[in-house]
């Protein structure tokens, strides 16, 4: 036997490519292509319409948006719509002032929610059941139902017509405070133990170990409240009277006022809204996605 013909025998067989779920089990052809038109379908739905906006946005005056069957792709792209958006209304300064709202509703969320949570979660005082039993009940009451006497307080405070009163109500959420206390949670005793034994106190023991700990549920905190923010229409609508002051939101709703049978100026003033969103999610999505893991409630 020639060591040719007893390296082939030798070497196994290859073996045949299969496709696995999470839990190692075969997937079969059929439930695979089921599987994938489900996606492509909720693809379709979700960024479908963000997708015919940009469309929209991108053509010109002369192109039918109502046709049928509808041209996805413009033919003759242009830039202009942009260019008219900034000329009918400050949408820069719009943009500018919802940043600030947004960026102030990060931090305050982020440094709220943390301590609020790292206290619920891992501190042991009389009362937390019942502290925490608050913040759920505070999920189940609508906005609507409190909006007047928030209104009536800010009015009370002088902040009324004023960036700090659009902020204030919603500087820390109930629903971020019991996610970042969940994922306080998830973290081993063991390692907090053995800090408290070294002589480490409790704000050594939650900026040193709990909190570097948590940083995917942090960024999960800062984008729900920077879309928090800056979608936000209705409390910003009430508050702010001064054009000056305006956020985005409530800015590109001149649009649809003056311009209401202009598509295009519309869809090129949701662009511009939408825009800074995706640009948060890109930023941070590899910390969301381990983030939801970490302050997943346990059943």
């Amino acid at each position: 036997m020639t060591v040719t013909e007893e390296h082939v025998r030798t070497v196994p067989p290859a073996k045949e490519a299969r496709v696995t779920d999470e839990h190692g089990r075969r997937v079969r052809a059929g439930e695979l292509v089921w599987r994938y038109v489900l996606l492509l379908l909720v693809l379709a739905v979700t960024v479908g319409p963000f997708l015919w906006q940009l469309s929209t946005s991108l053509k010109g005056p002369t192109e039918d948006i109502f046709g049928s069957p509808p041209g996805f792709l413009p033919e003759h792209p242009t830039l202009h719509n942009y260019q008219r958006v900034a000329d009918t209304i400050p949408v820069w300064d719009y943009a500018l002032n919802s940043l600030k709202v947004a960026g102030a509703s990060v931090v305050t969320n982020c440094v709220g929610s943390a301590l609020a949570g790292y206290a619920l979660a891992r501190l042991r005082y009389r009362g937390r059941r019942i502290a925490t039993l608050v913040f759920i009940l505070a999920m189940l009451v609508p906005v609507e139902g409190i909006i007047i006497a928030q209104f009536t307080t800010m009015r009370e405070l002088g902040l009324n017509n004023t960036l700090i009163g659009v902020v204030l109500p919603g500087s820390v959420g109930a629903m971020n405070v019991l996610l970042m206390r969940n994922a306080f949670l998830n973290l081993p005793y063991e390692i907090e133990e053995a800090a408290y034994v070294d002589g480490a106190n409790a704000w050594q023991r939650f900026l040193r170990i709990a909190l570097p700990s948590v940083r995917g549920t942090l960024a999960v905190v800062a984008i729900f409240a920077f879309m928090g923010a800056w979608d936000d229409f209705l409390w910003p609508l009430i508050v702010l009277s001064d054009p000056s002051k305006f956020t985005l939101t409530i800015g590109l709703n001149y649009l649809h006022g003056t311009f209401a049978n202009d598509e295009r100026l519309v869809a090129a003033g949701t662009v511009i809204a939408v825009a800074p969103l995706i640009a948060l999610f890109a930023c941070l999505q590899r910390y969301f996605f381990r983030g939801v893991g970490e302050g997943a409630v346990k059943g």
